[in-house]
């Protein structure tokens, strides 16, 4: 064992000799949570589910992940753990995961701890998929679940938005607000056409909205109603970006969410944006929400036990279980941060760490008036996009502008209701199971959001983007500086040419009237 993690703390000690299963490893929490176990727990084996690609099978993707900046650590530090990796093919889309007879009768035969993370989390994903995936999947995971002679822990991922209809969201669960449940919703998805249950998103989502927020909502029904008498909890995230600390400050490696908003900021690409600079911004990074992951199965194992020690005539007089438990993980009231610090935070950061292939000087104008918004992109999006394709067509190249700026505002528009909405967590679950952790365990798994210290984190997770996304070399970090001089100088030129032309034509028409 690394010496940086030696065998003292309670969750490690629970981790050693486990094996896990893991949907979901292929995504961008999935990696980290499957780093941090091999990296700070002894764990016997992870089998990881993972979708065979058109001509790339799941061992040609699992040996891909050796090439990628969260490995890279461990490989340097624990090159042997990663034989604990054992791929399992199947597909969330599959009505029996794709798994095979041999792969499902190992799981039931050795699994003792299960982190269902496999989500699409597109918004905008057709009804059908994101029903199959993020519904019918926990549906069908929770009945494998429940065939695991050895399970001992079971986390469930959902997310902070899952119940987005109200605006104060508890640790509870909020089955009421659905337009009908969630039996009713896979009945149909199951009898009909996938064009014909598209045509009922507006009807079945109701205030919800998108698909994604929609289809977490019903799958955290199932766990409510379907998850009795396994040991299973729910974790509720927030937005989730760049790591913090673990296993490299700053990594990230996809354009979800606010990321592309940072990153179209950068380059000189976007300049206005429907957002409400006084809301609440409900960032975690990726290696805490993966830390919180590890915890709360070694909690809810911890209480499973607790509770089948206890004598039969201890236990309460109702056949009616207590629902799964809940925590909401989202920055902490007394941490809180809004997307006007964040906007602030990241336009003094971007002179620090400017990208060499910024089109133009980045700045970020925002609004809450839809009208005034489409009014602005027109002069900051649009017609620039327009000017900029024109040049391309003349140099005998594609144009690019106006499909990236279609793309730009659908995004928008996409993340509008999130951005220009506030909603308050309580999260009293999550705080007493951070108060619980021993001194160790805090440390070796650290997820409190009440210390964060949100100028640092701005600062790594700018820096960050700008390699593992923009794709930056660090030498390159000069060059960016000197096109953001040549930039500004141009920038200011342009705003004194059209400044001037607007007052001459102001003049023009006064001395036309009076």
């Amino acid at each position: 064992m690394d010496s940086e993690y030696e065998m003292t703390s309670e969750i490690q000690n629970f981790y050693r000799n486990k094996t896990v299963f893991i949907t979901g490893g292929s995504g961008f929490l999935g990696k980290v949570v499957i780093e941090k176990l091999l990296r700070a727990t002894d764990v016997k084996r992870i089998y990881v589910l993972i979708r065979a690609k058109k001509g790339e099978g799941i061992l040609q993707r699992l040996e891909k992940w050796k090439d990628e900046s969260v490995f890279t650590l461990l490989l340097k530090s624990k090159p042997s753990c990663w034989a604990r990796i054992v791929p399992i093919a199947g597909d969330c889309e599959q009505a029996d995961l794709g798994l095979s007879e041999a792969d499902r009768q190992l799981l039931m035969e050795e699994v003792q701890v299960v982190v269902h993370s496999a989500a699409t989390v597109r918004f905008m994903e057709p009804l059908h998929v994101a029903l199959d995936i993020n519904t019918r999947t926990t549906r069908l995971m929770l009945q494998l679940a429940k065939q695991m002679k050895r399970l001992e822990t079971y986390v469930h991922i959902s997310t902070a938005f899952s119940n987005c209809v109200i605006k104060r969201i508890g640790e509870d669960y909020y089955p009421e607000h659905l337009t009908c449940s969630v039996d009713t919703v896979l009945a149909l998805r199951e009898r009909l056409s996938d064009e014909l249950i598209d045509s009922m998103a507006p009807v079945l989502l109701g205030k919800f909205p998108n698909t994604y927020t929609y289809t977490k909502a019903l799958a955290e029904q199932l766990v409510q109603t379907e998850g009795a008498g396994l040991p299973i909890c729910i974790l509720r995230p927030g937005v989730i970006i760049c790591s913090y600390k673990e296993p490299i400050s700053g990594w990230v490696d996809n354009l979800y969410g606010p990321i592309s908003i940072f990153l179209g900021t950068a380059i000189g690409v976007l300049r206005i944006i429907c957002l409400n600079l006084q809301t609440h911004a409900h960032l975690v990074p990726v290696d805490y929400c993966s830390n919180l992951i590890l915890a709360c199965a070694w909690q809810t194992a911890k209480d499973n036990a607790a509770r089948l020690k206890e004598p039969i005539e201890a236990a309460a007089p109702t056949t009616e279980q207590c629902p799964p438990t809940v925590y909401n993980y989202v920055p902490s009231d007394r941490n809180m941060l809004t997307w006007g610090g964040i906007k602030s935070k990241a336009e003094s950061l971007g002179h620090v760490y400017p990208l060499s292939r910024m089109i133009w000087l980045p700045f970020l104008h925002a609004t809450t008036v839809p009208w005034l918004f489409k009014l602005a992109a027109f002069f900051y999006h649009i017609l620039p996009g327009y000017c900029i394709d024109v040049v391309l067509r003349l140099r005998g190249r594609s144009p690019r502008m106006i499909k990236l700026y279609e793309k730009i505002h659908k995004n928008v528009e996409t993340l509008s209701p999130f951005t220009n909405s506030n909603w308050y967590f309580e999260s009293n679950n999550t705080q007493e199971l951070w108060q619980r952790l021993s001194p160790e365990d805090q440390q070796l798994f650290h997820f409190d959001m009440n210390s964060m210290d949100w100028d640092n984190y701005m600062r790594i997770a700018t820096a960050g983007m700008r390699i593992f996304i923009a794709k930056e070399e660090p030498e390159s970090l000069e060059r960016g500086k000197q096109k953001l001089k040549r930039f500004y100088i141009l920038h200011r030129a342009l705003q004194l040419i059209v400044c001037s032309g607007a007052a001459a034509i102001l003049w023009s028409l006064l001395k036309f009237v009076f």
